[in-house]
């Protein structure tokens, strides 16, 4: 879907973007993460064809980026962007002609839209009416109302209550599985393990770490297990697969514990080890989460 290569911008002596390659394949949910000023936004608007590259170039669906992929993009900026004093109803059709749409075409989805998100009463409201959270479900409306292949979200969940949170997310994916391209930037950890095929973090300007989910988070798996056991506290002997790094204060004779393997042994070791001296509840390899993968990124080059 897009083909982002080499892609360096600069404003007035700061780099923004150096240097930057990203593949974002056709039907992927993909999280563009990095700290505030990391360069993702400009990013974004070089993508929307807001702003324009010093230098490198960007390829949608095999074909160099042009205007006529604009109509083909619903873009959801960080600062939202409606008229304030504009019936909402009206509003949305105005948006959703600018792309292409008919009047009939666009009240027709906007009736399905405004329902499936309790909008139904919102028509004849203005966007300065509403709270900050009922203004992002409007926007989110615009932004995919003409059902764009490439659906670009720059911090979509912001000001959202948990309900809402969830709601919006709902609808991402239901826009996922009928087949848009998703690219969404986020500081939300728990959305990118939740959404995310697949992620780049951008940090200082330069794209730092890339690929598909699982196997970023596989490759950062160090051996550590958490056991959770019944009977008398085990004392290990030399025999033992694996070391204690951590003792959990446990209720009763439940005891808890984190380990690490020691080379060359797997979790059926530390199994066949602890069968015999207790009664195993529960075994969990610790794998880091995207949220200490990304703050342990950012704090290398920090």
């Amino acid at each position: 879907m897009l083909s982002i290569r080499n892609i360096v911008k600069q404003y007035a002596g700061h780099t923004a973007l150096s240097d930057v390659s990203l593949e974002v394949k056709s039907g992927q949910i993909f999280g563009l993460l990095g700290p505030n000023g990391a360069g993702k936004t400009s990013l974004i608007r070089i993508i929307t064809q807001i702003t324009a590259p010093d230098s490198g170039e960007i390829y949608f669906n095999g074909e160099k980026l042009n205007q006529s992929h604009i109509d083909r993009m619903g873009y959801l900026p960080e600062e939202r962007g409606l008229y304030k004093k504009m019936e909402i109803g009206e509003q949305m059709i105005y948006l959703a002609r600018l792309k292409g749409l008919s009047r009939d075409e666009a009240t027709k989805r906007l009736k399905v839209w405004f329902q499936k998100l309790g909008m139904e009463t919102w028509w004849k409201m203005k966007i300065e009416e509403l709270s900050k959270g009922m203004q992002q479900k409007a926007q989110f409306v615009a932004t995919v109302l003409h059902e764009p292949d490439l659906i670009i979200l720059d911090e979509p969940f912001s000001g959202f209550d948990p309900v809402n949170a969830e709601i919006i997310k709902d609808e991402i994916l239901e826009l996922n599985r009928k087949g848009a391209t998703i690219l969404f930037s986020t500081h939300r950890m728990e959305s990118v393990e939740e959404l995310c095929h697949s992620i780049a973090l951008i940090n200082k300007s330069k794209k730092i770490l890339d690929g598909p989910i699982r196997d970023i988070k596989n490759s950062y798996k160090n051996e550590i297990y958490l056991v959770e056991y019944e009977g008398t506290r085990i004392s290990l002997n030399g025999s033992a697969p694996f070391e204690v790094i951590e003792e959990m204060a446990g209720v009763d004779n439940s005891h808890t514990i984190r380990l690490k393997l020691k080379a060359g042994s797997n979790s059926n070791d530390v199994l066949q080890y602890l069968i015999p001296k207790a009664r195993i509840n529960m075994l969990h390899e610790v794998i880091p989460s995207m949220n200490e993968i990304f703050i342990e990124h950012v704090n290398k080059i920090a």
